[in-house]
């Protein structure tokens, strides 16, 4: 593996508005290079690019931000914060309950991909931690893990258009490719809620494994591969019923899988593994295991770009995001972002 070393340039102001216009003038598959990480730990989203592996821009956004979706057209970055303290193990949930709450910090921010300056802050979210838009990109999908629910937010109005109650600790969102469908992970319940995206309604729950934290759908939205962490496990299940639901591959005791991303064209599904250190490659057909890549110090957020030749893990302990070429399943090299990068996602 080859290791490029990298220092993030912070731009600020005057410098970021001019990173901005520069980008503009760019070829579209220039501009294509663009992923955002968020991080974590001091309240930021650090704008990087994906092929020269340098950080362009770091952006204010609030506090604790965590989930992140670009919307349909690129132009716009929504991404959940919290006011509620971070209480990694060992410390009990009983305990981070009583830590004072911040709860006019909950939302989810509107950031302006040309500017990179923050637009609007949306409201009447509760705890969010991932968030999901809708194809149209007139709805986000934003999972409320305190409150055991799925929040709809019209992003026009700035307002809240449902609320659909899921199971405890709800995480991973994702809409189906053909929009009909949105899946939410439940942490403590282990299972996945299969939601109506144009009524809202809850049509089925469906048990996985043990900790679910991410999904991926196939381009027909017939399939959605869950990651869960503490079982090692990955599941498939079909779409709408759920059934039939079955265990794909069993990893390694080490692993604790996290992100999913799926590439069909290559017949790839890449799953980070956490305090494994690695993104495993597995056959989305037979669940064989294709080989790990070791990225770095627990991968969490999971990327692939839009061509799919660069798959990016954030980091957490070691503050950066991997870059792997996905041809050959190597590490190019790491770009140093904030303190604690979360999620990340790839676009234009």
């Amino acid at each position: 593996m080859t290791w490029i070393p990298v220092r993030p340039a912070i731009l600020r102001g005057a410098l970021a508005a001019s990173l901005a216009v520069a980008t503009s003038l760019l070829p579209a598959g220039a501009r294509a290079a663009r992923a955002y990480v968020s991080n974590e730990d001091d309240g930021t989203v650090t704008v990087i690019d994906t092929q020269r592996l340098t950080a362009l821009a770091t952006v204010a956004v609030g506090k604790r931000p965590r989930g992140l979706v670009l919307s349909p057209d690129g132009a716009s970055l929504y991404v959940a914060l919290t006011g509620l303290p971070k209480c990694p193990p060992p410390i009990p949930e009983e305990q981070c309950a009583k830590l004072p709450r911040d709860r006019q910090a909950d939302g989810v921010a509107v950031i302006d991909t040309a500017t990179l300056k923050q637009t609007r802050l949306l409201k009447g979210v509760s705890d969010p931690e991932r968030v999901e838009i809708s194809r149209d990109g007139h709805s986000l999908f934003v999972t409320d893990e305190d409150a055991a629910r799925l929040s709809v937010l019209d992003v026009l109005r700035g307002r809240v258009a449902a609320k659909v109650a899921v199971g405890r600790e709800p995480e991973g969102v994702r809409a189906s490719p053909d929009g009909r469908w949105v899946l939410v992970t439940s942490e403590t319940g282990n299972s996945v809620a299969i939601i109506d995206a144009h009524t809202h309604a809850l049509v089925h729950t469906v048990l996985v494994g043990t900790r679910p934290r991410d999904l991926a759908f196939t381009p027909d939205s017939r399939t959605a591969y869950v990651s869960g962490e503490a079982d090692a496990s990955v599941y498939r299940i079909s779409l709408p019923s759920g059934a039939p639901t079955t265990q794909l591959v069993q990893l390694r005791k080490e692993a604790r899988p996290m992100g999913v991303a799926l590439d069909a064209t290559r017949g790839r599904l890449y799953v980070s593994t956490g305090r494994g250190g690695t993104v495993a490659v597995i056959s989305p057909q037979d669940g064989t295991l294709i080989g790990e890549v070791a990225v770095g110090a627990r991968p969490w957020g999971l990327a692939l770009s839009a061509d799919g030749t660069r798959l990016l893990t954030a980091n957490g302990p070691s503050g950066d995001v991997t870059v792997v070429d996905t041809h050959t399943l190597t590490v190019v090299g790491k770009v140093t972002v904030g303190r604690g990068p979360w999620g990340v996602v790839a676009g234009p």
